[in-house]
């Protein structure tokens, strides 16, 4: 199959372009193109990401994300006769599907009569959780896309997604040597938590956070301690530095709950009445705050991830999620395998693949194909924040 995915679930425009062989025994895959733009330099001042300015920019950037994924794939071919025609039926429903999005009608217009229309056998694209201005946009542009090739519409949720994350290495890959049942920790700006994945597609929580997740508890500490949005990576990098002042302690919430929950808001209120009691914040204090705080996370993560592998005796653990990048989280992680859980694999993402990308939306929806049979209606597909597993 040849997958184009769409990902626009919160401020990264992606889209890429896969072909999958293998089906559900043999999954391999090469990937054709794969095409991010951030917005995380238009939403810094803000202090986090702003929804309607994520969904316009997603307006303003799917089609020329588009161009340059298929100018990448071999796919983009201009006509040499007769420009495309698109009928007046076709015309009617893009127009009506893409009317709170002009600007991207407007150019989705421009671009098709001048290039031949691909062979695209699906559209793979995240219908949550996330930001659903945001979602909304991705999804509309799909169903314009299928309009005009025909391709299958395949929903896909972002955190599965990111499970896939885990398997993706380099430009072509297998996904093999599987034991099920698999143990995912997932941990990202809106989600921390642990799923059990019985077989492809089979999941069961085990384990979520009850207020805030790991990567909000990071980007409030970072906003305490005076740091810009990103917060996670500004705190590993303060975490790193040499010139520490002060010994600080702080909790690990939930650690001996004797559950599988999380909790970090805590945590976060820990670092802010601790830095209300220092009369002067000075780079090296906020440098060994951040680096207890790192730890503290770290240790909460780790201790939870070992029980949860050993309660369920899971023989593979997967890392998603945009907070996947951290040195210290996956270190702690590695260590914490090597010597307590002998004989079982831990896969941790490359660390391209960490944040929001498309390729993980278009190997999770091969899987998802080859489950589904029947293609879900489009007017029954619909953006959902807080799609769950």
């Amino acid at each position: 199959m040849k997958i184009l995915a769409i990902e626009t679930s919160c401020d990264e425009t992606a889209i890429s372009i896969i072909e999958a062989t293998g089906g559900k025994k043999h999954p391999r895959f090469k990937i054709l193109s794969d095409v991010v733009l951030s917005q995380v330099k238009l939403h810094a001042p803000y202090g986090g990401v702003f929804p309607n300015l994520a969904k316009r920019e997603h307006s303003k950037n799917l089609v020329p994300v588009l161009t340059q994924a298929l100018k990448e794939a071999g796919l983009l071919k201009p006509r040499k006769n007769k420009r495309h025609e698109i009928a007046p039926a076709t015309l009617r429903k893009l127009g009506k599907l893409l009317a709170r999005e002009p600007e991207l009608l407007e150019q989705l217009l421009g671009f098709v009569p001048d290039w031949n229309i691909p062979k695209i056998d699906a559209i793979a694209f995240t219908s949550g959780p996330g930001l659903e201005p945001a979602l909304w946009v991705g999804i509309n542009f799909a169903k314009a896309l299928s309009l005009i090739s025909g391709s299958t519409l395949i929903p896909v949720n972002h955190m599965e997604g990111h499970i896939f994350s885990a398997f993706i290495r380099g430009n072509t890959f297998s996904i093999s040597h599987i034991q099920f049942p698999m143990l995912a920790l997932l941990i990202s700006g809106g989600h921390t938590e642990l799923v059990l994945i019985k077989d492809w597609l089979k999941y069961k929580k085990i384990g979520q956070t009850r207020d805030d997740a790991a990567g909000e508890a990071f980007d409030k500490v970072a906003r305490i301690l005076g740091l810009p949005y990103p917060g996670g990576p500004e705190i590993s990098e303060l975490a790193l530095s040499k010139k520490q002042s002060g010994t600080y302690a702080l909790p690990r919430p939930m650690i001996n709950s004797g559950d599988l929950d999380f909790s970090f808001s805590g945590l976060k209120t820990a670092v802010l009445y601790l830095v209300q009691k220092i009369p002067a914040l000075t780079k090296p204090i906020r440098a060994a705050i951040a680096k207890e705080f790192e730890q503290a996370v770290a240790d909460v993560l780790v201790k939870k991830t070992l029980a949860a592998a050993r309660a369920y005796k899971t023989k593979i653990i997967v890392l998603g999620g945009g907070v996947s990048a951290n040195t210290k989280i996956r270190g702690d992680l590695t260590k914490m395998v090597e010597t307590e859980l002998p004989g079982t694999t831990l896969m941790l993402p490359e660390r391209t693949a960490t944040t929001d990308n498309a390729v993980m939306i278009g190997v999770a929806g091969y899987f998802r194909s080859l489950k589904e049979g029947k293609a879900p209606s489009p007017s029954r597909i619909k953006a959902d924040g807080n799609l769950s597993l």
